[in-house]
């Protein structure tokens, strides 16, 4: 089955409701499913799903990279949002988020192990059977990497791709600070990836502190995560890329000019 056709979009957010109720040219939204009560939807999501606009089902805390299966509480979730919403997919994080019941409290990277890949297989194929929908996974960022990794990002996701179908978010601001703070080559992994199954990509903004890139979706992306979608759209037409922005909101006229932006970074690599 063929990734739905989403265009350039903006992850929803209460405090943006109205902003992006108003906003021209939004292909796509995406809200995080945690937030989401499928019997009681926001009326904004329930307002853009009216007129056509895509709404996307973005899970944080599913934890598919660690060693316990996912939850069926959280699973039943995810597909009651997708239901909710009609939403053409579901997209999650490939990280490790709890162990034995104590919760990380954030999104954190998993080992790249042999071992680690055939886990993570078996719980993204436990996802796919609960969801109603496709399931696409996100590359995360990092400040830190595991001294036993036998594989390139990459190259595990690749694995993970050819194993289980699963679909691909590629966040290419996580690319970059992984760049940055662990030296993983931002392009090579572009190279290693499966874009054939891209679902959709994730533009992001963030800050240099002490020489560790913080990915905090609170600020413009640099030009040089734009370049990133640049070189993607060189080797791929996305079906949609998506602005994350969390705290620190602007102005509209701010956020239609990102949006412009990513626009701009698409065109410069579709016609390079």
């Amino acid at each position: 089955m063929a990734a739905a056709e989403l265009g350039v979009g903006i992850g929803w957010r209460t405090e943006l409701d109205l902003t992006i109720e108003r906003m021209e040219g939004v292909g796509f939204v995406e809200a995080i499913a945690e937030n989401i009560r499928p019997g009681a939807l926001p009326e904004s999501l329930r307002l853009l799903r009216a007129r056509g606009v895509p709404v996307i089902p973005h899970g944080v805390s599913l934890g598919v990279g660690g060693a316990e299966p996912p939850s069926a509480g959280r699973l039943a979730h995810l597909a009651a949002c997708a239901e909710a919403l009609d939403a053409p997919l579901v997209s999650e994080h490939l990280a490790f988020v709890r162990g034995d019941g104590v919760e990380a409290g954030h999104l954190l990277p998993i080992p790249r192990t042999r071992e680690s890949l055939r886990v993570v297989t078996d719980n993204v194929r436990r996802a796919q059977d609960a969801l109603p929908v496709p399931l696409a996974l996100e590359n995360v960022a990092a400040i830190f990497g595991w001294p036993d990794d036998e594989l390139t990002e990459g190259q595990f996701l690749a694995e993970l791709v050819e194993r289980t179908g699963v679909r691909l978010l590629v966040d290419v601001a996580n690319l970059y600070t992984n760049q940055v703070n662990l030296g993983l080559p931002a392009v090579a992994a572009l190279d290693a990836l499966p874009l054939e199954h891209l679902a959709y990509v994730h533009v992001a903004g963030g800050h240099e502190h002490q020489g560790i890139w913080h990915d905090t979706h609170t600020t413009a992306a640099p030009e040089q995560v734009l370049d990133l979608l640049t070189e993607l759209c060189a080797r791929t037409r996305p079906p949609g890329v998506l602005l994350e922005w969390d705290d620190r909101f602007p102005s509209d006229a701010v956020l239609a000019g990102e949006l412009d932006r990513i626009r701009a970074a698409m065109a410069a690599g579709e016609s390079g």
